[in-house]
């Protein structure tokens, strides 16, 4: 299993720009977390707290896309430092803010500000995809392990910034978020070597790859899977704290993410056949099955064996999330061009972000209204949502990918084609 993993490894300059991603990507997990809790100490309300949080998390949304397209267009060493200095002043003056007891209306100002944080995570993919375009199987396993990666930031993360945040000062989660952005991006732009380059067709793309019929419907599956990653975060803390045992609801999410870790190490080995569409359907079922048994367990099982129970269901469910996540990767390097790669990679994690905060809204409502037991009902809800979604839209994915076969060309070369089906 694991010469698969050092196979990937072998293209020079493959490793530094694996570890310097990570140490870029973890900000994203750090700073919405950072901000909650900076904000909660700071000006003691979870209501200004999470709704500037959500502002990042909308601003993200909507500008994140914008600087991938740039990137697509004009390289990335170009354009992240760039984006990252905006992006750390927009930090500065948040935490000057926050410090100086501010307007309340400053603090979404800077907020905002920081949506143009670059998306390493899809830079990294793409310069996998520009090494391992024509070997599927080495692509698929160096997928495989980002997603690990990404599990790994998703665990890394929450905990430096909170573990800072409550026992060094409110600032110094969110601070220490910045620095690895400063850092991580400024290391990871140096490795020009590795950098694919521009493509022409990039330099003249005149509409946005979220036109791509294929990419809408991983956006649209991916929203629901983030509502339920946020519904399942929310919902955990709170049924922890209703059985007296609060602290222990990071072990239970670190259960969840560990499922998630070990499938995705296991994925990246195998060489799996059939259809990607397929594949993709089955995982997000998968998903939202494996809700049931944690509502189940929620409502019958309580006190410390409540706990375990819901970690053992944790446990299982994360099995679907990284095979599922490395599948839909695969499905967009397939759909989308080669020019826009960048942006339509940022587009599927654009669709996470805003269900993780659809998801943690919903979640806080239901639990205010009728317990923490009752909570779980809105990542099942969620998930019968993304399987109607990925139900809904399998012709287009298979459509696409017909449509993005290698096809001859008059030199009797196989190329891929530069567009598909939009």
């Amino acid at each position: 299993m694991l010469s698969s993993y050092r196979r990937i490894f072998t293209a020079p300059g493959s490793a530094a720009f694996s570890s310097t991603g990570f140490v870029s990507r973890l900000p994203i997990s750090m700073t919405g977390i950072g901000i909650v809790t900076m904000l909660s100490q700071l000006r003691g309300s979870y209501g200004v707290a999470g709704l500037v949080s959500a502002t990042l998390a909308v601003s993200a949304a909507i500008l994140g896309p914008q600087v991938s397209r740039l990137v697509d267009r004009h390289g990335q060493a170009r354009i992240i430092v760039p984006a990252m200095a905006l992006t750390i002043g927009a930090v500065v003056g948040l935490l000057l803010c926050a410090r100086l007891n501010a307007p309340d209306w400053t603090l979404f100002v800077f907020a905002a500000g920081m949506g143009v944080m670059p998306s390493t995570g899809a830079m990294v993919r793409a310069r996998w995809a520009h090494l391992y375009r024509e070997d599927t199987d080495q692509l698929h396993t160096a997928y495989s392990f980002e997603a690990v990666v990404d599990e790994a930031c998703f665990i890394v993360g929450p905990i430096l910034s909170i573990g800072l945040a409550t026992s060094v000062f409110p600032e110094a989660g969110l601070l220490l978020a910045g620095i690895f952005l400063a850092v991580g991006v400024l290391l990871f732009a140096g490795q020009r070597s590795t950098e694919p380059p521009v493509h022409e067709a990039a330099q003249h793309a005149g509409r946005s790859v979220i036109t791509n019929r294929g990419l809408q419907v991983l956006i649209l599956t991916f929203v629901a899977t983030g509502a339920i990653f946020g519904s399942v975060e929310v919902v955990t803390v709170a049924f922890a704290e209703a059985q007296g045992h609060k602290p222990v609801s990071s072990v239970i999410l670190a259960l969840w993410a560990l499922g998630s870790c070990l499938a995705g190490v296991v994925f990246g080995a195998l060489k799996p056949a059939g259809s990607m569409a397929k594949r993709f359907f089955l995982g997000v079922l998968f998903m939202a099955l494996s809700m049931v048994p944690l509502l189940l367990v929620a409502h019958a099982v309580h006190g410390i064996g409540g706990l375990v129970a819901v970690g053992a269901a944790l446990l299982v469910a994360g099995i679907a999330i990284s095979p599922t996540l490395i599948t839909a990767m695969a499905l967009v390097e397939r759909l989308v061009p080669a020019a826009q790669l960048t942006e339509g990679m940022t587009w599927t994690t654009t669709g996470l972000a805003l269900g993780v905060a659809a998801g943690s809204s919903a979640a806080g409502w239901v639990i205010d209204a009728s317990g923490a037991a009752a909570g779980y009902w809105v990542p099942f809800a969620a998930g019968v949502l993304g399987v109607l979604a990925a139900l809904a839209g399998l012709g287009r994915l298979r459509a696409g990918l017909a449509a993005a076969q290698p096809v001859e060309v008059p030199s009797g070369t196989v190329e891929r084609p530069v567009d598909v089906e939009r």
